[in-house]
């Protein structure tokens, strides 16, 4: 976590933001919810297989092409959890938490995207999240792809979690089920009134732009080929600052829904840790909401909604010394990309047969250093701090999960010439720039932070230079590498 420091930020600056996220909530507080869409699948010669060999029939050529869009609230009321009990719970709340999301619609079952202000969702609440977004819009839970935005100050979702706490005495200290429930009922609810109001597509736009002094490496390796500094969301020591940027993917995505020259709706990837400073109790959608907002309010006409790629080796240290000012710094650098990324945009005509979506399920091998005795172990010690109990409870889960044979669901969306990979966990950013090497005569974005049961995912050769992210925070074995990569290799074929 990032110190308590303070700095006199720039009050006309602040001022500027905050009217603009303001206006950007009223804008959103008194606009329609929705929009609409419908889609097909992904078309090879006369009907659309999926990775896993299963058709889905023909795809008709020509359909027209829908969206709906969905916006609820999915702010916890105080005293909830925060980031699965990493950081004091709620006790004020800085600025409100959504969910967004966009329904595809053609003549094959509904897709849907959804993005939520959350840290994450894992395991048993991504399973429910999946399948009540499915019912709502009328698809399989296959054909929808949900992910946490990963702010800090926002809750962590698990229902398996409590499963194991409860028993302890540790019920409702991890995760706020009833909360989380009352969240995805509105969501739910919003999902199904945009149905009512679907929009037609004609048009896909598509834009990128370099992101100014926001991401950085967080692994700073040594000589020895080891860990030497773990720059994280902030930094206050010059020396580790002024480390170079490292590996990192440096452009924001933007796919965007035309109808005409009507514009309906933007999606953001953009891969980092969206911490400027947390842990305090006061809830925020941090600078990317704000980024977001500012976003709105130059566009009000546009539905905004904003994935975080893999970046779970990624955050703002190098630039972030974890003052309250440079949230606004961090959010208006961002927010500059997006704009742009936006004036950048190029349109291509889009049918429903110019869409395709494949899945393909994968099996994650286990960390070897995690077993059932071991997470076991700690969790029934009730010396051990809440911290370490709920990461033994959820690595005990990912193992019975493992055991019994479950996979997890890797999915690409195709839009003409765009490709977006829908992947799980705190994916390390090697990963998003090995897929767009595998493919680079297309657009290619990705959301990470889907289910994030395998909490952070990072390459085989990370495994064997330390840190925090490759220890005891991740649940998979470094042979992952070797199964993401294939299995991504496979989608963008």
């Amino acid at each position: 976590m990032s110190g308590d420091g303070t700095c006199d930020p720039n009050q006309a600056t602040r001022r500027q933001f905050l009217a603009a996220a303001g206006a950007a909530a009223v804008t959103l507080a008194h606009a329609s919810p929705s929009l609409a869409a419908e889609t097909a699948t992904y078309r090879e010669t006369e009907g659309e297989t999926t990775a896993t060999g299963r058709s889905n029939g023909p795809v008709p050529a020509g359909g027209e092409l829908k969206i709906a869009v969905f916006q609820a609230d999915v702010t916890p009321p105080l005293g909830s959890p925060l980031c699965r009990a990493l950081v004091r719970p709620a006790r004020k709340i800085i600025d409100p938490l959504s969910a967004r999301g966009l329904v595809l619609l053609a003549d094959e079952r509904p897709i849907v995207l959804c993005a939520l202000d959350w840290t994450s969702v894992q395991n048993g609440g991504y399973r429910v999240w999946r399948e009540a977004l499915a019912k709502a819009a009328g698809t399989t839970p296959e054909r929808v792809a949900v992910h946490a935005v990963h702010q800090h100050d926002a809750p962590s979702v698990d229902f398996d979690i409590d499963e194991l706490l409860i028993p302890r005495g540790l019920g409702g200290r991890v995760c706020d089920g009833p909360s989380a429930r009352a969240a995805l009922e509105r969501v739910v609810r919003a999902l199904t009134q945009s149905l009512e109001q679907p929009r037609r597509v004609t048009h896909l736009g598509l834009g990128q732009a370099r992101v100014d002094r926001v991401a950085s490496n967080r692994r700073i390796i040594g000589p020895d080929g080891k860990i030497l500094h773990g720059r994280m969301s902030s930094c206050k020591d010059p020396a580790v600052a002024a480390h170079p940027e490292g590996t990192i993917d440096p452009d924001v995505k933007l796919v965007s829904f035309w109808d005409g020259d009507t514009p309906l709706a933007a999606m953001t990837y953009y891969a980092t840790h969206p911490q400027s400073f947390y842990g305090r109790g006061a809830v925020s959608a941090d600078f990317v909401g704000l980024a977001r907002s500012l976003r709105e309010a130059a566009e009000p006409e546009v539905f905004h909604v904003h994935f975080n790629g893999a970046g779970g080796n990624v955050a703002a240290g190098k630039y972030n010394d974890g003052s309250p000012g440079r949230r606004f710094e961090l959010a208006g650098r961002l927010a500059d990309g997006m704009t742009r990324a936006w004036e950048s945009v190029k349109k291509e005509p889009l049918r429903a047969a110019d869409l395709g979506w494949r899945v393909l399920p994968v099996k994650l091998p286990v960390r070897k250093e995690l077993t059932e005795e071991a997470c076991l172990k700690v969790l029934d010690d009730p010396n051990q701090a809440l911290r370490e109990r709920a990461n033994a409870a959820g690595g005990l889960i990912w193992v019975r999960r493992c055991a019994r044979g479950e996979s997890i669901d890797l999915t690409c969306l195709r839009m003409g010439t765009a490709y977006v990979l829908h992947m799980p966990g705190e994916l390390f950013v090697e990963y998003q720039l090995a897929a767009a090497a595998m493919r680079p005569d297309a657009f290619l974005c990705m959301a990470a932070y889907g289910d994030c049961g395998p909490q952070y995912i990072g390459t085989k050769i990370a495994y064997a230079q330390g840190g925090y992210e490759t220890g005891p925070a991740s649940c998979v074995a470094p042979e992952t590498e070797q199964v993401l990569e294939s299995a991504i290799r496979t989608l963008l074929s």
